[in-house]
């Protein structure tokens, strides 16, 4: 009897710990709806493997309000990342599908189906780990996100925070990183290809002429047309 006692203490420990955590993780996604974050979970984790070969590395990152930044890129991350952003609640479905059947046609990971809200859920709060439980974590901030934060603020964020190469995260610092320009001024073409580098940043960022991401900026660009924005 003691034993089954004390099980139920633990479980009933244990979910109030899991309540606690997500009161915890809903308290910054209102507190970010209004304020800019400064430093988010990917942030610290990619300093913290830069500063073990380099104890100065400092990351290249400026934020710019969503109308300094250029409609091409808007458009162009919206064609490459989530052609359904505006439309759904958070989760396409339909590209989970599509992603599962390439995958099994692939026989390995190529594509993940991840939204926009999903993807900055996950750079806010967690880890690249693809583990059951991370991505259990992820669906429940991006519910918070959908709930609480307007789809402009949700792509305004997303375009501040996400990695662009080594070290460089969001568009204003990518926009200067590989052109010299501000986000604002990004041309289509440039704004293509920061979108084709999106999956894979840091090793663009290393072979920024690579085969690959020419063929990935030309499909975005023919898509960026039909891109709605919020």
């Amino acid at each position: 009897m003691k034993i089954l006692l004390w099980a139920k203490r633990l479980l009933l420990a244990g979910i109030a710990l899991l309540l606690l955590l997500q009161c915890w993780l809903f308290g910054w996604v209102l507190w970010w709806n209004r304020e800019n974050p400064d430093v988010t979970r990917f942030m610290a984790i990619r300093l913290e493997e830069l500063r073990r070969q380099q104890p100065e590395a400092e990351l290249h990152r400026q934020w710019v309000p969503y109308e300094r930044i250029s409609l091409h890129l808007k458009r162009a991350i919206i064609a490459a990342e989530d052609a359904r952003f505006v439309d759904h609640e958070g989760f396409d479905w339909d590209g989970i599908q599509q992603a599962i059947e390439k995958n099994q046609k692939k026989g390995r990971v190529v594509a993940g189906g991840s939204t926009i809200s999903q993807q900055l859920a996950k750079n806010l709060f967690l880890t690249p780990a693809r583990t059951p439980w991370r991505k259990a974590e992820e669906a429940v901030i991006t519910l918070m996100l959908e709930a609480v934060w307007s789809k402009q603020r949700i792509l305004e964020v997303y375009l501040n925070v996400i990695e662009w190469g080594n070290g460089v995260f969001g568009a204003e610092a990518a926009a200067r990183h590989y052109y010299g320009v501000a986000a604002a001024r990004l041309s289509p073409e440039q704004a293509a290809r920061l979108a084709g580098m999106v999956p894979n940043p840091r090793f663009y960022d290393r072979n920024r002429n690579a085969p690959g991401l020419a063929r990935k900026t030309a499909i975005i660009l023919a898509r960026m047309p039909s891109a709605e924005l919020p």
